[in-house]
């Protein structure tokens, strides 16, 4: 069993962070670590994440029965314990309203890859569930069928919930992730969104296959690898589309090559005879 002191001043670590950068407005957030087999310290509901104490925390079983703390545990703690008892690896998860990647998810528009390299190799593609009301197990459900392909997900008009061995990597991946997004909003008001060639974007897997990074990617066949289609079969149900952001729609480069080539000669063979 984990030090359950340093455990809650961890998660209050993380909840200040989370306030600070904007994530959790008023009361909104919840941050969970699983010290034992049965147990897991959760935040409290009703109370903000940047003033919390160790004092504050809570402690619930794996089925959400509150177990320790003077507050009531948050209601959303399924959504925590449904992807802990998914993924037994997983120590921590952190839920959390980072208002860019959330902005997609009240958008209902799919995240473009192929735009940074750290997001290809830290995170890859990242999936936005269906909406369903908060708190209850049908919500806690939206995530189950990305939990093994991503580590963090973006939940259609609510936030983003996150997972790994501390509270600290969870917290990574959703900065991350808000980061980009904001990055992609900026380009697309500047202008242009460039995104990676596919030479450029199967350079970057096969590093982050090299380092042992799993990517769904890795196992498709005929994946058109920056287009968003690892998740592709989930986008109906959650009433996902590209109406923002399309992504690239990559053609055979070594064609390419040769058409370009082709064309060159052809013009210097007619330049030619024009002379």
């Amino acid at each position: 069993m984990r030090n359950i002191y340093q455990v809650k001043q961890d998660i209050c670590a993380i909840g200040d962070r989370l306030y600070k950068r904007g994530y959790a407005a008023g009361n909104d957030g919840n941050i969970s670590f699983r010290i034992s087999e049965n147990e897991v310290v959760c935040t409290p509901t009703m109370i903000s994440k940047g003033f919390m104490t160790p004092d504050d925390l809570c402690m619930v079983d794996m089925n959400g029965k509150q177990l320790a703390g003077k507050r009531k545990a948050t209601s959303e703690i399924r959504l925590h314990l449904t992807i802990m008892k998914e993924r037994p690896e997983v120590k921590s998860v952190v839920h959390c309203h980072p208002p860019f990647a959330t902005a997609f998810g009240i958008a209902r528009e799919p995240i473009p890859p192929c735009g940074l390299p750290e997001i290809e190799i830290h995170l890859g593609e990242v999936p936005i569930a269906k909406y369903a009301i908060p708190g209850g197990q049908e919500f806690a459900d939206t995530v189950l069928q990305f939990v093994h392909k991503t580590k963090v997900v973006v939940l259609a008009n609510h936030g983003t919930v996150s997972w790994g061995e501390t509270p600290e990597q969870a917290y990574w991946y959703t900065e991350m992730l808000d980061a980009y997004c904001h990055m992609l909003i900026l380009a697309k008001q500047i202008g242009h969104v460039g995104y990676f060639t596919k030479s450029e974007e199967e350079e970057l897997l096969a590093l982050k296959k090299k380092w042992g990074i799993d990517d769904p990617r890795f196992e498709m066949k005929d994946c058109d690898i920056c287009s968003n289609d690892v998740f592709r079969d989930s986008w109906k149900e959650a009433g996902l589309a590209h109406r923002g952001f399309n992504p690239p729609s990559f053609k055979d480069e070594k064609k390419d090559d040769s058409e370009a080539l082709i064309a060159e000669i052809t013009k210097r063979v007619m330049d030619a005879l024009k002379k």
